[in-house]
């Protein structure tokens, strides 16, 4: 008897090792799955990880943010529009508060761009010359609903 004994418990040892050993290899596959599938994520959606500043909150963390990309939101100076002839490269301005930013785009803006109502949502790095350099710009549309005037 003792030595059946002794078997099964050799037998529950090298079989546990075994149960053991799958558990730990399936949390390790489970592990390295979660961890790939979450960069795959973060890689396919990095404009999403990216937060807005206006033109004020940009200048007041510009040491910061120097060289790297970030997403300005502003307003269009009226008249500060200037297209280098012949091209599509383009130089403005935009506000917000008592804040200016210079930016540098080198591609045709949407229609709402010169909407006086609509805010310029910018992507891109503030480097060379001074200048913001856009990358991507994207118009949020002026909204639809205006507050009643009491008069009317």
């Amino acid at each position: 008897m003792f030595e059946g004994d002794a078997r099964s418990q050799e037998d529950f040892r090298s079989n546990s090792s075994v149960i053991f050993n799958n558990k730990t290899r399936l949390l390790l596959v489970g592990l390295v799955f979660t961890l790939a599938l979450g960069y795959l994520v973060y890689a396919a959606f990095p404009g999403n990880t990216r937060y807005y500043l206006t033109v004020d909150e940009f200048w007041a963390d510009q040491g910061n943010i120097d060289g790297r990309d970030v997403r300005v939101v502003g307003k269009l100076v009226p008249d500060s529009f200037q297209r280098t002839p012949g091209t599509t490269q383009a130089t403005f301005v935009v506000y917000n508060g008592g804040e200016t930013l210079n930016a540098t785009y080198d591609r045709l803006p949407p229609d709402l761009f010169f909407n006086p109502h609509s805010d310029i949502v910018m992507e891109g790095s503030y480097g060379e010359g001074d200048m913001f350099h856009v990358d991507r710009v994207t118009v949020k549309c002026p909204s639809k609903f205006q507050a009643l005037n009491a008069d009317a």
